[in-house]
């Protein structure tokens, strides 16, 4: 049973399923969410698998349910996202919705079609209102004259108003158009439609030049926009009548009429035919709008009985392409009675997994069982650690940088509390800790409501799925913001200052303005400030230097408290993989336990001996240094030692006593700091020598034994250790994995059994080989030793500049403070001190909302995004580094949860 520090155990499972109950089995499967299939058929391209046809019915039946999703859509009515269910697909259910929705997008075609016919008819009527309208306005407005010029010299020529009228009113009146005509000689026309009021222009000059000026034109807006048939985006339209003489120029100008899309319609030159014209088209208008409104009551009645079952038909649409994808990876048996699959599963979920089987099994009716055959394998199995909502953010940040290794100690249980508090540390305020915590708070509280927000963006979707982080980080900003006593850069006074300055002092200087000089002697009380700073400190004109030199040893101690945490959880995976040696086995104890136990008195005690004799001592002496320097009886002021001067001089073997600084902080140190340091010497030949002699005299030796022994089968060795424990992963999945309940004749004697767990039986070997022989390539002790080498180079350099790195901690502390003091300095103080009248209380809702909207923007924002990633990079490299390989890949199961997810991110 695996746990939160380590993933789960895993096992590569072989299935028999029958054909008949494949289908629920692995639908089955699917709804629990455990299995990872392998695809057995890696050669096989995508076309050339038997359940092709099968997706490409799903394919079809995707496609037409995103044309039935857009005309939902189109109409705006909302899809119900109704909570997963769990219903699962079945074999004929394919069918069933393939049938449904085909027939409900012809349905909609067809409607759709009709609608577009309608439309079409209507826009044809409106236009020809609006012609019939504009050609009477334009007959109207004229009187009967003699028709005497009929000449265009273009689109520019601006003649007069009363020639127009004189051209068109005498072809205005009844009867009097032949009289017109015969006294000029010739037969006058007009085209009447309707165009496009952007392409009018164009098809003004066009007419120009085609008749050489010999047309009249007159145009008129359509003021309400035009539907268009086919697209339904809004139009705006002209009314235009071309007034010309002659059949060939007619001819010309229908043309032109049709190359700019221009409709013509035929209207007659009679007053009373246009009348009774235009009470026609109102009629058929009237009609056409009334059916026109049955056709979409009719539209949107389907669409909305769609939309109510729409989401169950995509889900199980997505549902039975994923079983057929995973029926895809199975092989078929010679007999075409049954599929082969193989599966990782973990170990501690095998009986639901056969139940899950038994269940698919008895729902296809089938009376032969499925059996599960247990394999054994080098390959190294997926990693598969369980989350829940609240680790589930931690889990991501250690596998975006590398998923751990299998059985690979898992660094997620212990970012929780590291991550948020080392950013804590450098964010450091309790104020803006607050807002943080807040707003996290905020979206923990209400995160069912806020998990159906959609379309917020990116940035919201981070802030929400990381919303247990950022609860956190605030609630240990909050923590570290009192212990610096920092709360939106101001100090607060709770339990009164340990530090008493002499009334008459106090008052003398304030007089003057000059400061006052505190002995620890005589003006501190002995007992210090229960929680966190003294806020006397946030007065004083040393405040940086002390809280600096605060920070500063702080982060070192942290630094150096987290690196060794890591290395001793390095030790927690030379336990649990313990004897990777590729050689036969041991034949003493001593050889046993040496070989067992090689990475912990190889690696793990020469590390920790390196980094405590040069490190841990240094905290030490940190810590020793709080409590020895303070306030002299006798009213001399104490010599601080620097610990820099004498951390170097333990390199340098320089002790001296003058200055003061310098002299030695306890009796013995010159013998106690050589004594470290020849430990740290020694550590680190040990930590490159030891290892890669140790494999030299084992290979060796076990090749001497199988040169001496002429009745041995042992060849010589030719394997290379393995650093990585995914390279025994699967022996150690067989070797520790617990019985799996049933066997194979329980399962063959018992018709009710469904499954049966077949326990792998350990191949043959011949003697000497043992494990070995899993292993592949030649012992190399160049390799090996290069190897050793480089991990003790980047151990060792890694160890001090790690240490150096973990002062960001102090330097973005720092920043924080400075920035919000300056901020609060600059704007909040300005408003505090204006007058207290109206203007006063404008003034100070006005920059108090530039403060606050600074603080979010400037120290939560910005400063929270930086905090976050330098607190990320001390995590990935200078903590995770000590232990973690991070050279897994992750467990992805077969699940229909993850099916619905995708879906719901899509509507």
């Amino acid at each position: 049973m695996g746990t939160l520090f380590r993933s789960e155990p895993m096992t590569l499972c072989q299935l028999f399923i029958q054909t008949d109950s494949v289908f629920n089995c692995v639908s089955e499967l699917g709804e629990l969410g455990l299995v990872q299939f392998t695809d057995l058929n890696p050669g096989v391209s995508a076309f050339q698998r038997k359940f092709v046809g099968e997706i490409r019915r799903c394919d079809d039946v995707e496609r037409k349910l995103r044309y039935i999703e857009k005309e939902i859509c189109s109409e705006r009515i909302a899809i119900p996202e109704n909570e997963y269910e769990g219903e699962l697909p079945q074999a004929r259910d394919m069918t069933d919705l393939e049938a449904l929705v085909s027939n409900l997008e012809s349905e909609l075609r067809e409607v759709n079609q009709n609608n577009v016919l309608l439309q079409r008819s209507y826009v044809e009527l409106t236009e020809i209102k609006h012609v019939l309208k504009n050609v009477d306005t334009f007959f109207e407005h004229v009187s009967p004259t003699q028709f005497r010029h009929l000449a265009y010299d273009g689109p520019q020529d601006q003649r007069t108003h009363e020639h127009e009228m004189e051209v068109v009113r005498r072809m205005s009146e009844d009867g009097r158009r032949d009289r017109a005509a015969s006294e000029l000689h010739v037969e006058v026309g007009f085209v009447a439609g309707v165009i496009l009021t952007e392409k009018f222009s164009s098809f003004e000059r066009m007419l120009w030049r085609v008749s050489r000026g010999t047309v009249f034109i007159r145009r008129v807006f359509i003021d309400t926009p035009i539907e268009d048939p086919n697209t339904g985006d809004p139009q705006m339209k002209s009314v235009f009548v071309v007034f010309f003489q002659g059949e060939q120029l007619h001819a010309r100008i229908k043309k032109i009429c049709d190359a700019f899309h221009a409709r013509r319609y035929a209207v007659s030159s009679s007053q009373q035919e246009r009348r009774d014209m235009t009470i026609n088209v109102l009629t058929r208008l009237e009609d056409l709008q009334t059916v026109r409104n049955k056709a979409q009551e009719h539209r949107v009645r389907v669409l909305a009985n769609a939309a109510k079952e729409f989401r169950g038909w995509l889900v199980k649409a997505h549902k039975l392409k994923a079983v057929y994808h995973v029926l895809n990876l199975f092989n078929v048996d010679i007999t075409h009675k049954c599929l082969i699959a193989e599966a990782w599963c973990p170990e501690a979920n095998l009986e639901e997994i056969q139940r899950a089987l038994k269940r698919g099994t008895d729902a296809s009716e089938s009376h032969i069982p499925c059996i599960m055959n247990r394999l054994d394998t080098t390959e190294a199995p997926p990693t598969y650690n369980r989350t829940n909502k609240f680790t589930r953010g931690f889990q991501g940040i250690v596998d975006a940088y590398g998923v751990s290794s299998y059985q690979e100690v898992n660094p997620a249980p212990y970012t929780i509390i590291t991550f948020p508090f080392l950013f804590a540390v450098m964010f450091g305020d309790a104020g803006h800790g607050a807002i943080m915590f807040l707003f996290a708070l905020f979206l923990v509280l209400r995160e069912k409501s806020l998990q159906k927000v959609k379309g917020a963006g990116e940035i919201w979707d981070t802030f929400f799925h990381g919303r247990y982080i950022i609860l956190l980080m605030g609630l240990f900003s909050i923590y570290t913001g009192l212990i610096y006593n920092d709360v939106f850069s101001k100090s607060i006074n709770i339990f009164g200052s340990s530090w008493k300055a002499p009334e008459i002092s106090f008052k003398n200087a304030t007089e003057k303005d000059q400061p006052i000089q505190l002995d620890p002697v005589k003006h501190y009380t002995g007992t210090p400030y229960p929680f966190g700073l003294d806020p006397v400190w946030f007065m004083a004109l040393n405040k940086i230097p002390f809280t600096n030199s605060y920070k500063m040893k702080v982060a070192i101690i942290l630094g150096v408290a987290q690196m060794l945490f890591g290395v001793v959880l390095n030790l927690w995976n030379h336990m649990h993989f313990k004897d990777q040696t590729p050689f036969p086995p041991p034949t003493s104890r001593a050889e046993r336990f040496l070989r067992q136990y090689l990475k912990i008195w190889t690696e793990f005690i020469p590390e920790m001996l390196f980094m405590l004799a040069l490190f841990g001592y240094l905290v030490a002496l940190i810590i020793y240094k709080w409590t020895l320097v303070g306030g002299s009886p006798d009213g001399s002021i104490p010599c601080s030692r620097s610990l820099l001067i004498h951390f170097i001089n333990m390199f340098l073997f320089t002790y001296t006593k003058e200055p003061c600084y310098q002299d030695l902080l306890y009796a013995g140190q010159k013998p106690v700091q050589m004594t470290l340091l020849l430990l740290a010497l020694i550590s680190v030949p040990w930590l490159l020598m030891a290892k890669p002699l140790f494999l030299l005299y084992l290979n060796n030796k076990h090749r001497q034994t199988s040169s001496g022994d002429p009745s041995s089968d042992l060849a010589p060795l030719a394997v290379t250790v393995e650093e990585n424990p995914q390279d025994i992963a699967g022996e150690q999945a067989a070797e520790t994995s617990p019985g799996a309940p049933g066997t194979l004749e329980e399962s063959t004697t018992n018709s009710s059994a469904t499954g049966a767990i077949l326990e792998p039986e350990p191949e043959p070997q011949s003697e000497g080989h043992d494990h070995s022989t899993s292993h592949k390539g030649k012992f190399e002790f160049g390799e090996e030793f290069i190897h050793q080498i480089i991990h003790t180079i980047e151990y060792c350099l890694g160890a001090i500049s790690n240490t150096a790195s973990y002062l960001r901690l102090w330097a973005l502390s720092l920043a924080h403070s400075q920035l919000s003091e300056v901020l609060w300095e600059m704007v909040m103080r300005i408003a505090l001190g204006m007058s207290t009248n109206w203007i006063g209380a404008i003034a100070l809702f006005v920059i108090f909302s530039a403060w606050a909207v600074l603080t979010v923007g400037i120290l939560l924002v910005m400063e929270g995004l930086s905090a976050f990633l330098h607190a990320l990079r001390l995590h990935w490299v200078e903590f995770m580094n000590k232990f973690f390989k991070g050279e897994g890949y992750l467990f992805e199961p077969f699940s229909f949860r993850e099916v619905v997810s995708a879906i719901d991110e899509q509507l």
